[in-house]
């Protein structure tokens, strides 16, 4: 297991890459409370994570949009801590069926929602205070969780963006997908480049980037 850590983020953040699509789980939180971001597979792992991470709890279970490669672990993580899961009102019945199958090779189970969120929502945990920003497009209930730096743990640092599939390095998420919507993830680009030039992107997949290096990869061509 590599656990990966991200220095400039407002936030406390380390990571993992887990499973067959090498997926970016993230771990996010303070001193008082931690969060998981799209658990793909492998709780046992994620767990060891937390324990090698100071021995964190796990307090709650971002999950950005339906897909099984980002929802995998979700119910045994619930299960096993009592963590709270948030998904968008919108992707919470894929995810409570969890009917993203890919022929035998995966199949997520079914993961009760605790909150749904809408554009424009704010989650409190402990102190911290994220932003759902509504970003379909890869799915019609995509979102983000932007954290300000003006309730965060390290104020004098960058603010984060927890992208999920919208925002890649250099590409956006797909939209060829039967629920897909280039329209729709034009829009949810445009919303994404009004925010600071220095927030730090974790995307779902691929390396980490920031809204000012994504300026001419991304938004001038989609935005």
């Amino acid at each position: 297991m590599k656990l990966y850590t991200v220095e400039a983020g407002c936030v406390d953040i380390r990571y993992l890459v887990l499973g067959m699509l090498e997926n970016n789980v993230y771990l996010v939180g303070n001193d008082e409370a931690t969060a998981v971001v799209d658990p793909t597979g492998q709780p046992e792992v994620i767990m060891e994570a937390l324990k090698e991470w100071g021995g964190r709890s796990l307090d709650m279970i971002f999950l950005t949009h339906h897909h099984y490669d980002h929802t995998g672990a979700a119910c045994d993580l619930r299960e096993a801590t009592g963590a709270a899961v948030v998904a968008s009102a919108i992707d919470t019945p894929q995810i409570e069926k969890a009917n993203n199958v890919v022929g035998d090779i995966w199949k997520a189970r079914p993961c009760p929602v605790d909150r749904q969120v809408a554009d424009g929502d704010t989650v409190e945990l402990k102190g911290m205070a994220w932003k759902v920003m509504g970003t379909p497009g890869h799915t019609p209930g995509s979102v983000c969780f932007y954290f300000d730096p003006a309730t965060a743990p390290h104020p004098d640092r960058s603010p984060v963006l927890l992208a999920g599939d919208t925002l890649f390095f250099g590409s956006t998420g797909r939209t060829d997908f039967e629920d897909g919507s280039m329209p729709d993830m034009r829009r949810s680009l445009k919303k994404l480049a009004a925010l600071p030039d220095d927030t730090i992107v974790l995307p779902g997949h691929d390396r980490l980037t920031t809204i000012a290096a994504e300026r001419d990869r991304v938004f001038r061509r989609y935005a």
